[in-house]
C-alpha cells in the first residue's frame, strides 16, 4: 500500500462508491476530518446520484457539516492522479480498476453495505447509516497506521 514503510506517503486519496451520494460522502468528510489538510481527500461515484439527507444527519452526529456535499462522477473529477483509491462498492471497484489501468495508484476495495437497502422506520434507516459511518471511522484510522502525510 502506498505510504506504508519504504513507500511514498499518500498524498492523495479518492474514495468512490456507486453514486457518491453516501459511503463515498461519508468516507471523505471523516479522512478529511481525521487528516485535515495534510491528505487531498475528494469522492466521486460511477454514476450521478442526489445527495441523501441521512448522510448529512450521521455526519451532522459527529460534529460533521456533510450539507454542502454536491456528487460528482469519476468523469467530474478535476484531477485524475492518486496515490490511492479506495472504493466502496462492487461497481466503483470495477470502475476504478478501469480509470488506473494505464496509472500507478493502488486501488483498495473495502466492501461496503449500502444503508438505503435498509426500509422501514426512519429510526431504523438511520441506524443504518450510522452502522456505515462507524465501519469507515474503523477503517479509516487503519490508514492512520500508514504514512498518510503531506510531502
Amino acid at each position: 500500500m502506498p505510504g506504508a514503510t519504504g513507500s511514498p506517503p499518500v498524498q492523495s486519496l479518492l474514495f468512490a462508491c456507486s453514486e457518491n451520494a453516501i459511503r463515498s460522502p461519508i468516507a471523505q468528510a471523516l479522512a478529511r476530518r481525521r487528516f485535515g489538510r495534510s491528505v487531498h481527500i475528494v469522492s466521486a461515484g460511477v454514476r450521478p446520484g442526489r445527495f441523501n439527507p441521512f448522510t448529512a444527519a450521521v455526519l451532522a452526529e459527529v460534529g460533521i457539516d456533510g450539507s454542502r456535499h454536491q456528487p460528482r462522477t469519476f468523469q467530474e473529477l478535476d484531477e485524475t492522479s492518486f496515490d490511492l483509491i479506495v472504493t466502496l462498492s462492487p461497481e466503483a471497484h470495477h470502475r476504478a480498476l478501469e480509470f488506473t489501468r494505464t496509472m500507478a495508484v493502488e486501488v483498495a476495495y473495502w466492501p461496503t453495505f449500502d444503508p438505503t437497502a435498509v426500509e422501514g422506520t426512519r429510526d431504523a434507516m438511520l441506524d443504518a447509516f450510522r452502522v456505515v459511518r462507524d465501519g469507515l471511522v474503523k477503517r479509516i484510522e487503519t490508514l492512520s497506521g500508514k504514512s498518510v502525510t503531506s510531502a
